[in-house]
Formats: structure tokens, sequence, C-alpha cells
């Protein structure tokens, strides 16, 4: 860990949480035909972001010194992580939610920690799945769920 990247991260971080709770007040509170508005999801993952952003920023006061000076970066996997998000936004629409989400978590998990393929594939596939149907059929909100060319 590299405490001065740390604190600056979670700065930012902070900054973007409060911006996306920020602007998703200037999104209508409710859809029609959905119990919950297109809001609440961009508000709640801000406001998780803050948090998150908080506790960074708390742990850097926490970092010992002798560690923090031999810590580097790595701008491989940061590239890697930085790539797949950008891809999962670009195709979130077109390929869905429950396999765009399946393929990045995939890309994430092995990209931290290589091996333990079956471990990656059920995290993500019940995570992928879990979510999509909590919001879809418990809160009766809508996603792109799977591509039309399936024909689900």
């Amino acid at each position: 860990m590299n405490k001065q990247f740390d604190r600056y991260a979670s700065l930012l971080f902070f900054l973007i949480g409060s911006g996306f709770m920020w602007e998703s007040k200037k999104i209508s509170e409710s859809a029609y035909g959905s119990v919950v508005g297109p809001n609440i999801f961009p508000f709640a993952l801000g406001l998780i972001l803050v948090i998150l952003s908080l506790r960074l920023f708390y742990e850097t006061f926490q970092y010992k010194n002798e560690e923090n000076e031999n810590a580097t970066l790595d701008y491989k996997r940061f590239f890697i992580i930085l790539i797949a998000a950008l891809l999962y936004a670009l195709l979130l629409e077109d390929i869905g939610y429950v396999i765009s989400t399946f393929i990045f978590l995939i890309i994430g998990f092995q990209t931290m920690e290589k091996g333990g393929w079956l471990k990656t594939l059920l995290i993500s596939g019940l995570f992928s799945f879990g979510v999509y149907y909590l919001f879809v059929v418990v809160l009766k909100g809508s996603m792109p769920g799977f591509p039309a060319w399936l024909g689900w």
C-alpha cells in the first residue's frame, strides 16, 4: 500500500461518490411500472463509494512507515480492470446486465488472483443472477437482462 496514493485516491473517490449522489437527485423518483425509481441505484452506489473512501482515508493513518516505502504500484492490473470496466459500461445494453456482469467479474477476479476458476465462475454467476433477480423480480425494477438475440 502506498499511503500518499491511497489518500489522493480516497479524496477522488469521495468527490466522485458525492457527485453521483448529487446528480442522482436530478433523476425522477419513479418510473412507469417500477416501484424502484431510477434515482435509487446511483444514489446508493454513490453513498457506498463515499463510505468506502472515508474508510480508506482513515486507514491511511494506520499504515506503518516501513511497509509504505517498499510498495510499488501495479499498473498492469489497474489497466486490465480499467479496460474491463469501460467495456462493461459500453456493452451493458448490447449483451445485457447478467452476461456483461458475469464476464466483468470473471476478468476482475482472475486479474486480482489467478486460478480458482470454479470459485470464480460460481461467485460471478450467483452474483450476476442474484442481483438481477433481486432488482427485477423482487423490487419490480427494470434493467437489461439478456440480449434479444438469445430469445429470453
